[in-house]
């Protein structure tokens, strides 16, 4: 029997175990907390003739050791499409990928596609792994992926139909030894597309505008202004395609200039599949923001509370404190990624009249606020559990103000994910504040 290894028993390893079984490989499965100890792992890795390591494994000795016996490499991501192109070649595949938008623009245009009446379905690093879909056999005719840095790092055949990266901006250097070796693992995305496919392309991001130079695949132009070439873009307060008006944005339930942006990558994604203009308008207008990214969840008086927790990382909080006209509240803080912090300094000092900090990073960000001479209270208080204490006793219910919850960071030196960490911080706010 064809013996494989898996190296994490996270949702992605296990999709990954449960394909290969499926396909007629005993399967090891290797975690220091769950499963096989790495260190019995390297004892029999010289059986082994495929090895999937799951996006969150650092290349630590057994990988480097798997690769240095010549052990094929490759992703969950790898494994699932080679298994679907064969199962079901028909299918459109559609990635995404990018720094900030990945998750809106991969679940609405699923949402997009459904209310259109086509059969699709999403995986990758939202929902279940695509390895877990393909198991599943379901009938379906499209499937959106949203695609992190770290997925995108060992596929060999991967090919979508359609591909996109959102933007890209400073992230992960936890990870990366430079930004190039980052965002070189976001072009993988394009690695194997040809003519015969679609990339959709920010035009307002320089990085991908320059990177993009020499793909053969086929570019739809996206733009968040007017430029010259341009396919879809925004336009006094129109959102457009080739002259021709398609929405109005202020009819938009996806707001801000980020929301904006992501609309336009639907919109291009729609017109490549060739959806109805009256159905896809129609969704655009009625569909709502998605759970942890800028929503609305509480009302204390006049005091509006925001769920941000989605925003990972410093681009993200940057722009959510650009859709505020008013100086507002802001809590933020998590795991400190060893990023450039002066750009959300920067921006916290124009946009917040307080500050709140949480986390690994707090002290560093609030001594980067403390060295530009921030003028707002600035609050070093360690847990969200504090926060919301210290905000049920000072908030005056009259003033209007905003309470931004947008971390500007990962949650995993307190959270399990961004969802749990989401999820702790609306339940805290509602059970303190109704109390």
């Amino acid at each position: 029997m064809k013996k494989a290894m898996v190296y994490g028993a996270g949702l992605s390893g296990l999709g990954a175990k449960r394909l290969l079984e499926k396909t007629g490989y005993e399967v090891f499965l290797v975690d220091d907390s769950l499963a096989m100890k790495s260190e019995d792992a390297l004892k029999i890795l010289g059986d082994i003739e495929i090895f999937i390591k799951s996006p969150g494994i650092p290349y630590n000795e057994l990988v480097k050791e798997a690769v240095a016996k010549g052990i094929e490499l490759v992703d969950e991501i790898e494994l699932a499409y080679r298994y679907l192109k064969k199962s079901k070649p028909e299918v459109k595949i559609i990635g995404v990928t990018g720094t900030n938008g990945k998750t809106t623009t991969t679940t609405k245009i699923y949402e997009m596609l459904e209310y259109c009446g086509e059969r699709a379905e999403f995986a990758g690093n939202i929902g279940k792994s695509f390895a877990e879909l393909v198991c599943d056999e379901i009938n379906f005719d499209f499937v959106v992926l949203e695609l992190s840095s770290y997925q995108l790092e060992n596929i060999k055949e991967f090919r979508p139909d359609v591909s996109m990266i959102i933007n890209l901006t400073p992230d992960h250097l936890n990870r990366y030894s430079s930004l190039d070796e980052y965002y070189d693992s976001k072009f993988n995305i394009l690695k194997n597309q040809s003519s015969l496919d679609t990339f959709i392309l920010n035009c307002n991001s320089q990085e991908i505008v320059k990177r993009f130079k020499g793909y053969p695949v086929s570019p739809v132009k996206v733009s968040l202004d007017w430029q010259d070439g341009a396919d879809y873009y925004v336009e006094d307060g129109q959102i457009k395609c080739r002259g021709v008006k398609l929405l109005d944005t202020s009819k938009l339930n996806l707001t801000g200039r980020h929301n904006q942006e992501n609309v336009l990558f639907m919109l291009a994604t729609a017109d490549v599949f060739g959806l109805c203009e009256s159905k896809v308008r129609e969704f655009l207008y009625t569909t709502k923001p998605l759970e942890h990214r800028m929503e609305k969840f509480f009302q204390f008086g006049k005091v509006e509370f925001i769920n941000d927790s989605k925003g990972t990382n410093i681009d993200s909080t940057i722009k959510a404190l650009e859709g505020y006209d008013d100086k507002i509240i802001l809590i933020c803080g998590g795991k400190d990624k060893k990023l450039d912090l002066s750009p959300l300094v920067e921006k916290i000092a124009t946009a917040s009249k307080s500050v709140f900090l949480i986390g690994e990073i707090a002290d560093k960000l609030e001594n980067s606020l403390l060295d530009i001479g921030y003028s707002g209270e600035i609050h070093n208080l360690e847990l969200l559990d504090n926060v919301v204490k210290y905000l049920v006793s000072s908030l005056n219910p009259e003033e209007g103000d905003t309470v931004l919850f947008s971390p500007a960071s990962s949650s995993f030196d307190q959270f399990k994910n961004f969802e749990e960490r989401g999820k702790y911080f609306k339940d805290l706010v509602l059970r303190t504040f109704k109390k």
